[in-house]
């Protein structure tokens, strides 16, 4: 592994673990339709789901605070956004266009929700499998791509970008 990307196994307590995959995997979180995966696939029918915890300066999930474990440990001095994925099984392992999150400097960050065998990849070529309960933190100007799963039914994460 590249000395540019860090990964933290068992990051956070089981039991809040526990918590955000009772919230995130149950029927009652709301999750929103995108049409594309990154921007670069416009035309592709391609599509998964999202839930914006945080934008634009301000929390937009009344969920953020099931997060601050997690944000505890990232030691955020000012927040980008935090986006929680879900990509659905659409029965094939497919990997998404590779692309940055925002176009300047800062720090990215996922947290796998649950382990399934949809895995990050890096265009440098590491690959980061979805574990439940890991954090990869990587520099926001590495190209990465986010896969379909084939094993479980939803691959679920959370994307930080923060300074």
């Amino acid at each position: 592994m590249s000395k540019d990307i860090q990964i933290i196994d068992n990051v956070i307590e089981k039991e809040q673990l526990k918590d955000i995959q009772a919230l995130m995997l149950s029927l009652h979180f709301p999750w929103f339709l995108s049409h594309t995966v990154t921007n670069a696939d416009e035309k592709s029918k391609l599509y998964y789901f999202a839930h914006m915890f945080y934008s634009g300066h301000s929390k937009n999930s009344e969920f953020f605070n099931l997060l601050q474990p997690v944000i505890d440990i990232l030691k955020i001095n000012a927040l980008v956004r935090i986006k929680g994925n879900l990509y659905p099984n659409i029965n094939k392992k497919i990997q998404n266009d590779f692309h940055v999150d925002y176009p300047y400097d800062h720090k990215a960050a996922i947290f796998y929700v649950n382990s399934n065998n949809g895995p990050t990849v890096f265009k440098t070529g590491e690959k980061i499998e979805s574990i439940e309960n890991r954090l990869v933190i990587f520099d926001s100007k590495k190209l990465h791509a986010s896969t379909y799963c084939t094993n479980k039914k939803v691959r679920v994460n959370i994307n930080f970008n923060y300074f």
